[in-house]
């Protein structure tokens, strides 16, 4: 994994060495200060949903949680070469730390369909090629499954959490994983959420997760049970 990140870093306009020079440039107020009981704790996505979410169920801690977006020079993103969601959490969780210092969560999630032997899978977030915005990814995907009948539309998201702080002996490199049974829609419902959950029916609730509340959501998703069981281990790792 260390020699892939290294390629893809010596592929970049910019060395992971010239991004550590400029993450200099980052405000100290989103850097931990050895003096301060706060730390920041950086998501690594641009995508102000997740932030949103993550940061949400993270509300208590005692931290400062902040997204790429928040930092005064946004790194470029680093290849996602692995074949599980944990393995790219993780890739992403080393590159951003390795750059900005911060401890560092970053999670990889995606959509298994049964029928589509495991499909989208690590592909979600690119399925269909790059730059299909969610509604067209959906498109596809049902386009896809348009003969396959509802006992077979099973299917589960999927999340792998990573967590890097590497800080000598008190180093850290952890992962936690979270799964959400369920079915695939014949068409899209609700409007809340983002990327596929429009189209995936809770197996227990039997609504689509766009069509839940956010604390619903946060109790049943993935993601939710994922970032629990980080949260019992960053209390932990954060108290006082």
């Amino acid at each position: 994994m260390e020699s892939k990140m290294a390629n893809e870093n010596e592929k970049g306009n910019q060395s992971t060495d010239d991004w550590q020079t400029g993450a200099r440039s980052i405000p100290q107020s989103a850097i931990r200060n050895p003096q301060s009981a706060i730390r920041t704790l950086l998501i690594a996505t641009s995508n102000k949903g997740k932030v949103i979410e993550l940061a949400s169920l993270l509300e208590g801690l005692n931290c400062r949680v902040i997204g790429l977006e928040d930092l005064s020079q946004v790194p470029p993103p680093v290849e996602e070469t692995g074949t599980t969601f944990i393995d790219n959490a993780l890739i992403k969780a080393d590159y951003y730390h390795a750059i900005t210092g911060l401890l560092t969560l970053a999670e990889d999630s995606g959509l298994e369909v049964d029928a589509l032997d495991g499909r989208p899978g690590v592909y979600s977030a690119r399925y269909g090629g790059e730059g299909l915005s969610s509604a067209d990814q959906i498109a596809l995907l049902l386009e896809e499954m348009k003969d396959v009948p509802e006992e077979k539309r099973t299917a589960r998201f999927v999340c792998g959490i990573a967590l890097v702080d590497a800080k000598g002996e008190m180093a850290i490199r952890r992962t936690f994983e979270g799964r959400c049974e369920g079915r695939i829609a014949f068409t899209p419902h609700g409007a809340g959420g983002f990327g596929y959950d429009p189209i995936f029916i809770d197996a227990e609730l039997g609504r689509t997760f766009a069509e839940l509340s956010r604390e619903e959501k946060s109790s049943r998703s993935h993601r939710g049970m994922a970032l629990r069981a980080t949260i019992k281990y960053l209390e932990t790792l954060l108290k006082g």
